[in-house]
């Protein structure tokens, strides 16, 4: 097993890879069928790789994600600590639909979904900003850990906003939050309360859904069924979740800028990640695997060197005139 650098997940306790595997897209590139064959190929060689931490949600592949999850977490010999989320089966996706008798279903479903004795983490999955505000909601959680069906709660949020008010509630353990070059407003307010706190704060969509790899210009195409290609707006979900809510040209402008920046090799991908978690507020981040090849550049980004002080204003000063005022006040 590799050897992957570790950080403690907040008041969970867990010493976690800092490099661990989030599963929208594992099974299928977005908007493909899922392909149980690939996810498990992909789930093994994460943890071979020395990744423990993999996050699913109820909703990825129709719940096909969480059976793969657990699938292959039962059959491996390694503490593998897996994180779900659920809320989002509600529809319409309105505070109203949030009760706390849904919640326990959509509990219950995910055990006997992933076949896990107990769910080490269930997280809020991005829920409307009034659902903050129920402390019932909150309390449903203490109930379904005094029964020893979860171990932890924590919360999967669009905004700034939602994680602090989240965090508020003594039972929140963790927030999963929206971080990376072309999204700086955690590291501000947010990051400094996690800590007093003793939050976990687990990272996703790192590469703002691609774009920092580098790979894109203007003329990638995407597939109809692809978020990449019709939420650019907004249209199903948050838009933050697409590009990060960067309109894409000005992102494809910023990531020629990031390439100055940074050397050719390894890859602006690696470099992304590994900006990251040069914050030591992050316990973990998250970034999608649809190939083995993405897998092992993610877990790469774990040895890389510090960036210097140079680098990082570099990209602070990239994010303040190219990116901020297209997205910072949305966040």
């Amino acid at each position: 097993m590799s050897d992957q650098r570790k950080r403690t997940l907040g008041k969970t306790g867990f010493i976690i890879s800092e490099v661990g595997l989030g599963t929208w897209q594992v099974g299928g590139k977005w908007g493909e069928p899922f392909d149980d064959k690939s996810a498990e190929e992909i789930l093994n060689k994460a943890i071979d790789s020395g990744i423990n931490f993999i996050d699913t949600a109820d909703v990825y592949g129709s719940g096909m994600s969480e059976a793969a999850v657990g699938r292959v977490v039962r059959k491996r010999t390694e503490r593998v600590y897996v994180a779900t989320k659920c809320g989002r089966q509600i529809s319409p996706h309105v505070a109203a639909g949030y009760t706390p008798e849904r919640l326990r279903g959509f509990v219950e479903a995910s055990l006997k979904n992933s076949g896990l004795p107990v769910l080490d983490l269930v997280q809020l999955h991005c829920p409307p900003t009034e659902v903050y505000y129920r402390p019932e909601l909150f309390e449903t959680f203490d109930r379904l850990k005094e029964e020893g069906k979860i171990l932890n709660l924590g919360v999967s949020v669009e905004k700034v906003e939602e994680a602090l008010k989240a965090i508020e509630y003594p039972n929140v353990a963790t927030v999963q939050i929206i971080f990376n070059m072309f999204r700086h407003r955690p590291s501000e307010l947010f990051f400094e309360q996690a800590k007093k706190r003793n939050i976990g704060v687990i990272v996703r969509v790192p590469l703002a859904s691609g774009l920092l790899t580098g790979k894109f210009s203007g003329t990638t195409a995407f597939g109809p069924a692809d978020h990449r290609a019709f939420n650019r707006n907004g249209e199903a979900f948050d838009k933050g979740e697409t590009f990060s809510g960067v309109p894409y040209e000005i992102g494809l402008q910023a990531v020629a800028r990031l390439k100055e920046i940074f050397p050719a090799e390894p890859e602006l991908a690696l470099w992304a990640i590994r900006w990251i978690l040069m914050f030591p507020e992050v316990s973990t981040v998250i970034p999608g695997a649809s190939r083995l090849s993405q897998l092992d550049s993610n877990c790469r980004a774990s040895s890389l060197r510090d960036l210097t002080g140079a680098e990082m204003e570099a990209v602070a000063g990239l994010y303040r005139e190219k990116i901020a005022p297209a997205v910072h006040q949305l966040w």
